[in-house]
């Protein structure tokens, strides 16, 4: 949010895919002040202005259904996402939702990916030039494996919620510091950073493959 000309409290989130990413990064936004207010499954969307009920949402998909379910609101079908104008927008659900084809549908100022390359090269390329500042996904999505890493060495879930959050907030300060600096997109300055560190890990083995 330091990098964006827009605070949290009243923001308009849209979550493409509802299982464990999109749910949970819905319920945070929305404990910070934001507003739920599109979001998207295998079956379709679901959109209200004035905001969706997360619990009544989870509970549906808890119960093995669709958030098409859902009353109160206005359904589309799954590609509808892209049309639903809003603040911040989560693709959390399959690889390559936003290409070239559709990047310039996209209604958003921030888009933070929760997925796995849910966004081509180029289509973020044009969101870039759109304005659009986008997050890459292995910046944004990183907690899992940090977690993992973290429990593998034995550490409680308190000291792994805290690690996660120190580091995707350092990793995303230094993405976008980058980006400023050089003019570069936020993927190249991701990238940039990533080899950086792996050339340091591998100055410490015995053969440096670098």
């Amino acid at each position: 949010m330091e990098a964006c000309d827009f605070g949290l409290d009243g923001a308009r989130v849209v979550v493409q895919g509802f299982g464990a990413v999109g749910k949970h990064a819905a319920r945070f936004l929305t404990e910070h002040g934001a507003i739920l207010v599109g979001a998207a499954d295998s079956q379709g969307t679901i959109y209200n202005a004035q905001g969706l009920n997360i619990d009544h949402l989870a509970e549906l998909k808890a119960n093995g259904k669709s958030i098409t379910a859902y009353k109160d609101g206005q359904h589309g079908t799954k590609d509808a996402i892209l049309d639903m104008e809003c603040d911040i927008w989560i693709p959390a659900a399959r690889p390559d939702v936003i290409h070239e084809d559709n990047a310039e549908r996209l209604k958003a100022r921030l888009v933070v990916e929760g997925a796995n390359i849910p966004i081509t090269h180029n289509a973020e390329r044009i969101l870039h030039q759109r304005g659009i500042l986008c997050i890459p996904d292995f910046i944004a999505n990183a907690g899992g494996v940090i977690c993992a890493a973290m429990e593998y060495e034995g550490a409680t879930e308190s000291a792994a919620l805290e690690a996660i959050e120190e580091k995707l907030r350092h990793n995303t300060r230094n993405v976008l510091d980058g980006v400023k600096r050089k003019g570069i997109l936020p993927r190249e300055a991701a990238v940039e950073l990533a080899v950086q560190r792996v050339k340091k890990a591998g100055s410490f083995r015995r053969w440096n493959v670098f």
